[in-house]
């Protein structure tokens, strides 16, 4: 089954899924920025003049007349831990079944971490799980073995599944888990930075928490590009409910729709030079447009802890 066949079906195998997504991005690599940067040399590395040839790969060397030598699993030294905000918020857009081109902010999230799941598996780098909402519902500490990222694949697999009434606590937890993540670490945070209890500036000294930790932190602000940022409704009169609060609002969507979007457009330019502010990568995530820029961001990421 290849990746077209899944858009309109049920996601009933992340794993697969995450596969094809793969293996996807590295076909598209040859033609990008990223043309040459191998996600496959866990297996080997360039063999360096003056280190032991005891290691070096002859069978390799037959067929590329260039000399490798193998790379040990006790070699990586990259971990990654992935946490996800599973709050009433990232159930929207609400959707009856999940799939590849349905998907809540939970659900892309979901996938995009199995997705770096995979790749991480192919350099044989450690890999985490946080998810939380107002309580912290699952953690599990850096592993590479392959029990441990199934363990982690069944997490997922129930969030594609889930409802959340909770408000968001993403503050409280995120300073849980830098105490938590003690070894120094890339931390991917799936968050739609949506906080209704706390004022933003509570978020950020939490992030500042992971920072001062020396964790490499990506925040992947998910957003549905359609309706969040362009407002895109028809023009029928509208109630719309904060799933968090409960808080209603009656509005036809033409009248304020210019405004609220000359609004979110500034919010996310504040949230970008917050992040730079803090030296957090700070990447916008629409999640109807793949997830080729995850993966992007992961190598680029990768390349800095190298």
């Amino acid at each position: 089954m290849n990746l077209s066949e899944v858009k309109s079906s049920e996601i009933k195998n992340l794993d697969i899924l995450a596969k094809q997504v793969v293996e996807g991005f590295i076909t598209g690599m040859h033609k990008s920025p990223f043309h040459g940067f191998s996600v496959e040399f866990s297996e080997h590395k360039l063999y360096n003049k003056g280190e032991s040839t005891r290691h070096i790969d002859w069978k390799l060397f037959a067929k590329t007349e260039k000399l490798y030598t193998k790379k040990y699993e006790e070699e990586t030294n990259l971990r990654c831990h992935i946490i996800i905000d599973n709050s009433a918020s990232m159930h929207y857009p609400i959707v009856k079944k999940q799939t590849i081109n349905t998907l809540s902010k939970v659900g892309y999230s979901a996938i995009a971490a199995a997705v770096l799941m995979e790749i991480l598996k192919r350099q044989r780098d450690a890999v985490g799980l946080s998810i939380y909402s107002d309580t912290y519902e699952y953690y599990a500490p850096e592993k590479g073995s392959e029990r441990h990222r199934s363990m982690l694949l069944h997490q997922l697999e129930q969030l594609l599944v889930s409802t959340s009434k909770a408000q968001t606590e993403t503050y409280k937890y995120l300073h849980e888990i830098a105490e938590k993540v003690h070894r120094r670490s890339l931390i991917f945070l799936f968050t739609d930075m949506f906080q209704a209890t706390k004022e933003e500036q509570a978020l950020f000294e939490a992030l500042r928490h992971l920072k001062f930790n020396k964790h490499e932190v990506v925040l992947f602000h998910t957003y549905d590009g359609e309706t969040e940022f362009n407002f895109n409704f028809d023009n029928s009169p509208k109630k719309f409910v904060d799933v968090e609060t409960g808080k209603e609002i009656n509005v036809y969507t033409e009248n304020i729709q210019e405004k609220y979007q000359e609004l979110i457009s500034n919010y996310f330019n504040e949230l970008k030079n917050k992040c730079l502010q803090y030296k957090i990568d700070y990447v916008p995530i629409d999640i109807r447009n793949g997830y080729n820029e995850v993966l992007t961001s992961y190598l680029i990421s990768r390349k800095k802890n190298m």
